[in-house]
C-alpha cells in the first residue's frame, strides 16, 4: 500500500514532463472516436503514484486519493486555477447532523494529493504536470477556521431554506453547486479557484 507522503514523492519525479507521454506508454486512451477521455490524466497519475487504477469509491491509495486540477499561465507568467476544483458530493442529511470536523468534506479535503497540470487549450493533446502537494503541507489553520465557517454556514442554510436552495455564490472558499447539468437536483462542494490557489502557492514561487 502506498501512503500519501510516498505518492507525493512519485509524483514529484515527473514534474515538468508531459502526461501524453506517460500515457502512451502505459497503453491509457486518450481520444477516442474523436472524443478525449476526460479520465486519462488521473489514470496516467495513479500510475506514476504507483497506484493501481480503478474505479472504487475507496480511497486509492493508504487514506488519501489523487485530484487533478488545471491551471493556466498568465501574462506576468504566473499560474492561476483554471477553474473551482470538485471535492465531493453532498448529501444533505450528512450535511444538516454533522459538523464540519466530523464531515465527509473535511475527511476528503485532508486526504486528497493535489495535481496542477499546464491547461493550454480545450482538448488539449498534451498535459504537463507542474506541481503536487497536499493539503496539509501548506494550510495554515486560520485558513482551515475560515473554510469550516464556510461549511457552518452552508449547513445552516440547508437547515433554513432547504438542500435544493444551496447555490454557487455561497460562500468565501467552498461552494455547494449541481454537479451536473444546471437544474441538477444533486449538489456537490466545490473548492473556489482563491483556495485551489492557495494550496499550490508555495509550489509556484
Amino acid at each position: 500500500m502506498i501512503t500519501r507522503i510516498k505518492a507525493v514523492e512519485n509524483l514529484k519525479k515527473h514534474i515538468g514532463e508531459d502526461l501524453l507521454e506517460w500515457a502512451n506508454h502505459y497503453w491509457i486512451t486518450v481520444f477516442k472516436n474523436w472524443k478525449q477521455n476526460k479520465w486519462w490524466k488521473g489514470l496516467v497519475l495513479e500510475r506514476l503514484a504507483w497506484l493501481q487504477n480503478d474505479n472504487k469509491k475507496a480511497p486509492n491509495g493508504l487514506w488519501f486519493e489523487l485530484k487533478s486540477v488545471s491551471f493556466k499561465k498568465q501574462k506576468d507568467w504566473s499560474f492561476f486555477p483554471k477553474e473551482t476544483m470538485a471535492i465531493t458530493m453532498i448529501n444533505p442529511e450528512e450535511l444538516i447532523n454533522t459538523p464540519f470536523f466530523k464531515s465527509h468534506l473535511w475527511e476528503k479535503l485532508k486526504s486528497l494529493v493535489f495535481c496542477a497540470n499546464l491547461w493550454l487549450s480545450k482538448n488539449q493533446a498534451n498535459s504537463k504536470l507542474v506541481a503536487v502537494t497536499s493539503f496539509d503541507f501548506q494550510i495554515s489553520g486560520d485558513l482551515i477556521a475560515e473554510i469550516e465557517q464556510d461549511y457552518e454556514f452552508i449547513r445552516k442554510k440547508c437547515k433554513e431554506d432547504g438542500f435544493l436552495k444551496l447555490t454557487g455564490k455561497y460562500w468565501k472558499w467552498i461552494q455547494p453547486r449541481t454537479k451536473w447539468s444546471k437544474n441538477s437536483t444533486t449538489r456537490a462542494f466545490y473548492a473556489r479557484k482563491e483556495l485551489v490557489d492557495i494550496i499550490f502557492r508555495e509550489d509556484f514561487r
